[in-house]
């Protein structure tokens, strides 16, 4: 969020006491419509996005270390009792949750491993996504514990992903979200364009990454730490805006439709075993509890068998496994492995003979459906472990003391005389649009709409931006070239 300006009639905010004034080449003050409209514009939409980029930085700081936070307010729930001995059938476990639970529709289970224990899902209608996940430990059937979970998220984590994503304000929440994601790549490239404009004059890696620590207190000194901190962080920053954006609710629907139209979405395995009645659904995880009625069609006794074949057929490590409602749907055996290297193979199982009846392999995804996993599980932290952890947690910090610093030199270039009439930093003169060729106007209006139309939290702000901008900029014209009025002409 860089405030100074290259427009050639902004002039420098003056120096403070123990600072002296910043000696800059003549040629970085150049007149250049392009560097005064690209400040312009990285100017406020830095001051107006901070605030919503600063509490996406701290609720995803919290969100982070959910998985060691899970492991000591639930470890009663997650953690078996007894490890190093055989482990009961997924039937006995399944049992015992039922025991324990006797109401809902069993929809999934995640059997234990380790110290992991098994986790049954029930569905009720009155949960809605969510269910009620009974653990079981493995070695012995005994419940440990039952939480409400979403998607098999503990509910400490489900709040802090609730926060991070819309500030536990449901649909309208999420507008913060999808908006701070939607510019925070506009500001790192304005950012980095416009240091590495500042920089022409003496490009060198020196002064491009590293901030400049001869110089004193004031805007010089504290606009290198902002700069160079954006350009160290600013792959991972757009690497979070774009994940980020995948699943936001305008942004991640058009995302979704590209994908589609290009034969490019997540596949899998189909789950028919006959041709179903019309309105039938294919049974899988949280899709919908079942009417108490038709719960239970399926033998889940019929489970081990159904893993068993899963496993012959090469899905390893933990796994899912999604329960049918009816015997002409297969039961599925997914990877869950969000870690690198990431499994997400699957299969889909007929328990009449334990038979794979479909199979999808992750190495047969297409390109762009294994970018858009890996990169949800680098924006979740899950992709490399506690380094993917330590990693968001570092930019999470800076990209919060980049907000910071960027605060600061708004504050720094105030203005000081008590005749001027702006109580903070003077903005980047408008109008220096009307200086760029016809040409590059034309295509820059044309980028600007397409990506405004892919993304309508940037797209919405920018053209309301532009007509408050233009009007304010009509009226003090007008202020400006209206003529004295009678009595002034006249003398009296």
């Amino acid at each position: 969020m860089t405030v100074n300006s290259e427009a050639p009639d902004l002039p420098d905010a003056p120096a403070l006491a123990d600072e002296k004034p910043e000696a800059e080449p003549v040629a970085a003050r150049r007149p250049s419509g392009f560097g005064a409209l690209l400040t312009r514009l990285h100017f406020y939409a830095g001051v107006l996005v901070a605030p919503f980029l600063l509490v996406a930085a701290v609720t995803g700081l919290l969100y982070i270390f959910t998985p060691q936070l899970d492991s000591i307010v639930y470890d009663k729930e997650l953690t078996a009792a007894q490890t190093g001995v055989s482990a009961q059938t997924l039937a006995q476990q399944v049992a015992a949750a039922r025991a324990e639970h006797p109401d809902g529709t069993l929809t999934a289970v995640r059997p234990g491993s380790g110290d992991d224990t098994t986790q049954v899902d029930f569905a009720l209608p009155e949960l809605g996504e969510k269910a009620h996940t009974v653990y079981v430990d493995p070695y012995t059937s005994k419940v440990t514990g039952r939480l409400t979970t979403w998607y098999g998220s503990t509910p400490l984590m489900t709040w802090l992903d609730d926060l991070h994503r819309n500030l536990q304000l449901g649909t309208v929440g999420r507008y913060y979200s999808e908006f701070a994601a939607s510019w925070l790549w506009v500001l790192v490239l304005g950012g980095l364009a416009l240091w590495w404009r500042r920089q022409r004059a003496n490009r060198t890696a020196r002064n491009l990454l590293l901030p400049d620590r001869s110089a004193k207190r004031g805007v010089r000194r504290t606009r290198s730490f902002h700069a160079v901190t954006g350009l160290w962080l600013a792959v991972l920053l757009l690497a979070l805006s774009v994940t980020g954006l995948t699943w936001s609710r305008y942004a991640g629907a058009h995302f979704g439709q590209a994908l589609d139209s290009l034969r490019s979405g997540t596949p899998s395995v189909s789950t028919s075993l006959a041709d179903p009645p019309a309105g039938a659904s294919g049974g899988h995880h949280h899709e919908g509890a079942q009417d108490d009625s038709t719960a239970e069609k399926v033998d889940p006794s019929a489970i081990d068998g159904v893993l068993e074949t899963a496993r012959r057929d090469g899905i390893g490590g933990p796994v899912e496994i999604g329960v049918p409602q009816d015997h002409d749907t297969a039961w599925t055996v997914s990877q869950t492995r969000d870690l690198w290297p990431v499994g997400r193979d699957s299969v889909a199982v007929d328990s009449s003979t334990n038979k794979v009846v479909d199979h999808v392999d992750f190495a047969d995804w297409p390109v762009l459906a294994k970018l858009t996993r890996w990169g949800i599980g680098l924006h979740m932290g899950t992709l490399f472990g506690i380094v993917n952890q330590v990693l968001l947690a570092l930019l999470a910090v800076g990209l919060i003391c980049a907000i910071f610093w960027g605060y600061r030199m708004w504050w720094q270039r105030r203005p000081t005389r008590s005749d001027r009439r702006t109580p903070f930093g003077t903005p980047p003169a408008r109008g220096t649009w009307r200086s760029l060729p016809p040409l590059e106007t034309a295509v820059g209006v044309l980028l600007v709409v397409a990506v405004g139309w892919a993304l309508p939290l940037f797209g919405i702000p920018l053209a309301a931006f532009l007509a408050i901008d233009l009007t304010i900029g009509i009226i003090k014209r007008r202020r400006t070239t209206a003529p004295p009025p009678a009595e002034t002409l006249s003398g009296h």
